[in-house]
């Protein structure tokens, strides 16, 4: 062991949210479709957000846009 902390796999919720919402390009959609709030979708993606160091979404004034980084991340997810 290389003594590095082992970093366990997002939750899988996280997982799923990010996975909505990028399909869905919006929170408020991604929250109903999973029978979740629109504020625990934006904090399931903060967390994520934080927890890969990286954004995933671009902020916009009628929904979401995958970063470049999201975008490259969704496939792995989709996958999954």
């Amino acid at each position: 062991m290389t003594g590095k902390a082992f970093d366990p796999m997002p939750p899988l919720d996280w997982l799923r949210t990010f996975e909505a919402a990028a399909r869905l390009s919006n929170f408020t959609a991604a929250a109903a479709e999973l029978g979740l709030t629109q504020a625990a979708v934006s904090q399931h993606i903060r967390f994520l957000e934080e927890r890969l160091k990286s954004r995933l979404f671009a902020r916009l004034a009628r929904g979401v846009a995958l970063s470049p980084e999201g975008a490259a991340y969704l496939p792995h997810i989709q996958a999954a």
